[in-house]
């Protein structure tokens, strides 16, 4: 049983596997510094700054200035505010990285168009002979037999 799990570690599709979730991982740390650092300032330009992790319903009679507040008052909170910014963030990082897709599909395409436009090198046959060579050729063969 052994053998038979360190042959199933060893099979290439495992390591690729294992390469890729690292890579996507931090991928995914450069994704989430492009959204969080230079696209949300963006956005909150355009929404007038406003903080939607911050909007949320107390399930009380009373009223709260924060979710910090009613939390720690023991209220239960309906968080609203949190579930559209992280929609909001989906939405921004769904989008940065069709676009990095985007790109690198047509960085394939151009490779494999260039490919294509590259001529091909002719196969290597052997050379033959020239008709000239086998015109002299012919003259010696026929100038050595005996008439």
């Amino acid at each position: 049983m052994l053998k038979e799990f360190r042959d199933f570690i060893a099979r290439g599709n495992v390591m690729e596997l294992a390469v890729g979730i690292i890579i996507g991982a931090s991928f995914t740390a450069i994704v989430n510094s492009l959204v969080q650092d230079l696209i949300n300032p963006l956005v909150g330009i355009f929404t007038g700054g406003i903080d939607f992790s911050n909007l949320f319903f107390a399930l009380s009679t009373e009223r709260y200035t924060s979710v910090a507040a009613a939390e720690a008052a023991g209220v239960a909170v309906f968080r609203y505010g949190s579930f559209v910014t992280a929609v909001i963030n989906f939405l921004i990082i769904a989008w940065v990285v069709f676009l990095l897709v985007k790109g690198v599909n047509k960085m394939k395409e151009a490779a494999v168009r260039d490919r294509a436009a590259a001529p091909e090198a002719p196969p290597s046959t052997p050379a033959g002979p020239t008709q000239e060579e086998l015109l002299a050729e012919i003259r010696d063969l026929l100038k050595s037999q005996p008439r």
